[in-house]
């Protein structure tokens, strides 16, 4: 992963970030109007996004709106510091991670690097796994990254595909969020954050929150998530 788009009306910020991402190996490309920054992020030509959710003339949640409805290129969204409102709806709508601002500059390399990772082990994970993991209604497509239920795609998001692979492949077994955290954002549960707790929830959204006669995915409270298995299965 080495194209970085940054979609961020801040240029004093944009050249900053520019630089301590190129110090890194990354090629990067700076918008500053979100119009453009879209149709750029649209054009595939980049391995991640970096958007800011305050930008003039369209919203970062508009921008990402519109993303998402033919890309699941990976958003790493900036927010202002507090505001949890704004990452919660960010992640709500398809976005992989949340930086708040101000922030280090070496803090959105480690997260960008920790997207990096999740990428790489996805790509890798067919090697020492099946390709495909199916249960119940679902289909699973390590190889190509997909997912079917009834034989039907399912649009989901880079994280929330790599969300699905975890919950499916330890099915019958409690995850817990730290792990989760780890496995599938490549960093470390920090405190208050919801981001797994927000993409499971768009997973049930997208796969029902049942199947069959029970929860599909089960909250352990204060331990964790657990994908359930029918009973003749486990």
């Amino acid at each position: 992963m080495k194209q970085v788009l940054v979609i961020d009306d801040d240029r004093e910020l944009c050249e900053l970030v520019s630089d301590f991402l190129e110090s890194e190996g990354f090629d990067v490309e700076t918008v500053h109007d979100p119009h453009i920054g879209l149709q750029r992020a649209l054009s595939e030509e980049h391995s991640l996004v970096v958007l800011d959710v305050m930008l003039p003339g369209m919203t970062g949640f508009d921008l990402l709106r519109s993303l998402r409805l033919s890309s699941q290129v990976p958003v790493l969204m900036l927010t202002a510091r507090g505001e949890d409102i704004d990452r919660i709806i960010g992640l709500e709508m398809g976005a992989d991670d949340y930086l708040p601002k101000p922030f280090n500059p070496r803090e959105l390399v480690a997260r960008i690097h920790a997207i990096c990772r999740r990428v790489q082990f996805v790509e890798k994970v067919e090697e020492t796994t099946p390709s495909r993991i199916q249960l119940d209604d679902i289909i699973i497509d390590v190889s190509t990254r997909t997912v079917k239920q009834n034989n039907q795609d399912v649009r989901i998001t880079a994280v929330e595909f790599s969300l699905l692979y975890e919950l499916m492949k330890h099915a019958g077994n409690v995850m817990e969020r730290n792990e989760l955290t780890r496995k599938v954002l490549g960093r470390e549960l920090e405190i208050f954050d919801r981001s797994i707790d927000v993409h499971v929830s768009s997973l049930r959204k997208k796969l029902g929150h049942r199947v069959y006669d029970r929860e599909r995915i089960k909250t352990v409270r204060s331990v964790g998530y657990l994908y359930t298995l029918n009973l003749k299965d486990s």
